[in-house]
């Protein structure tokens, strides 16, 4: 049943999109929202405290949390240390209800975004982004 996800009556998986640039993320989410619906949860953490380039614990934090419906939390990053400080995050996070994921940040996102509005399993949505890198465009 759509919308209730495949953990037992759980909510849908959330989403979190982690880039150097607050801009890229939001118009990112934006984008997925038309994409897969505002019943998805996707959050986006992008930039600094401060509104500079660069990638914010506390952000990454937040946007994890409020994505969590209790059905697991797929995190993509942009670049190098947005990877390094999303896992950071995760490795301080009490929950191990998210996971960090080598997917490609828009089709991996796009790919992950549509399946999620089905109510799939995380790891299904995960393996899904995952196979996104391997869709040709030309």
């Amino acid at each position: 049943m759509p919308g209730m996800g495949s953990a037992g009556g759980l909510g849908l998986v959330g989403i979190v999109l982690v880039s150097h640039s607050e801009r890229l993320a939001h118009g990112l989410r934006d984008m997925l929202v038309q994409v897969a619906g505002e019943e998805v949860p996707i959050e986006a953490a992008g930039g600094t405290d401060d509104g500079a380039l660069g990638t914010s614990y506390d952000r990454i934090l937040v946007a994890i949390d409020r994505a969590d419906r209790g059905a697991g939390v797929l995190v993509l990053t942009d670049l190098g240390s947005a990877v390094l400080t999303a896992r950071t995050v995760l490795e301080d996070r009490v929950a191990n209800d998210a996971v960090l994921v080598d997917a490609p940040f828009v089709e991996g996102a796009v790919a992950a975004a549509v399946l999620a509005g089905t109510g799939a399993a995380l790891e299904e949505i995960t393996q899904a982004a995952v196979e996104a890198r391997d869709v040709r465009k030309l």
